[in-house]
C-alpha cells in the first residue's frame, strides 16, 4: 500500500509552482485566476502536497468568510498525481483546520462535484447565510467572497459550477470534551 501524501504548509517559495498548477485550470474556467500579488497575500490559507520528485502535486486553501463558514478555495491536483490520494488528502486537511479554528459549515464552488459528494458534502442552492451576514459580506474586496454570493460581476468565472456544503458534525476539543 502507498503511504499517504504528506500535507504541508505551503512557503513563499510554492507561489510560482502553486500559480502554474492554476493557470492551466483557470485558462479552462475550472478556477478562479489570480495576480501573484493575491496568491503570496492569501499564502497563510494554503496547504501543499509534494510529489516524489519534489514537484508540487496538488494544493488547497481554507478561507474563513464567517464566524461558522469557510470556503475550499483552489483545491487542485496535478494531472499526474489525480487518482492517489492527494485531493482527499488536501480536503481532510482543510476540514480539520476549519474545525480547529471553529468552523462549522464548509462551502464550496466546484466542478468535481462527485469528489466532494465522496468527502460529505451536499449540494446546496443559494448562498447558505442570513440577510444580515449577506449584507456584511458584500462589503468584502474579496472577488472569492463576491462568487460565494453569486455576483453578476463573477458569473464569467463560474459558470456551471456546483455550490456544496459541508456541515461538521461536533468534535472532541484539545481536553476530550465535546464541542457544544
Amino acid at each position: 500500500m502507498a503511504p499517504r501524501p504528506a500535507v504541508r504548509i505551503a512557503r513563499t517559495s510554492d507561489v510560482r509552482a502553486i500559480r502554474a498548477l492554476i493557470e492551466p485550470l483557470a485558462a479552462a474556467r475550472v478556477l478562479v485566476s489570480k495576480d501573484a500579488v493575491a496568491y503570496y497575500e492569501g499564502l497563510q490559507q494554503f496547504v501543499v502536497v509534494d510529489g516524489p520528485d519534489g514537484e508540487l502535486a496538488g494544493c488547497g486553501a481554507l478561507h474563513v468568510l464567517w464566524d461558522d463558514l469557510a470556503e475550499v478555495r483552489t483545491l487542485a491536483v496535478a494531472d499526474a498525481h489525480r487518482g492517489t490520494g492527494v485531493g482527499a488528502e488536501l480536503l481532510a486537511e482543510l476540514v480539520r483546520r476549519a474545525r480547529e479554528l471553529g468552523v462549522t459549515r464548509v462551502f464550496c464552488l466546484t466542478f468535481e462535484e462527485q469528489f466532494f459528494l465522496r468527502h460529505g458534502f451536499r449540494v446546496i442552492e443559494g448562498t447558505p447565510v442570513t440577510q444580515d451576514v449577506y449584507a456584511e459580506l458584500l462589503r468584502s474586496y474579496d472577488e472569492g467572497v463576491a462568487e460565494f454570493l453569486d455576483l453578476d460581476r463573477v458569473k464569467p468565472n463560474t459558470l456551471g459550477n456546483t455550490r456544496m456544503l459541508l456541515e461538521l458534525a461536533p468534535s472532541a476539543d484539545a481536553w476530550g470534551a465535546a464541542d457544544e
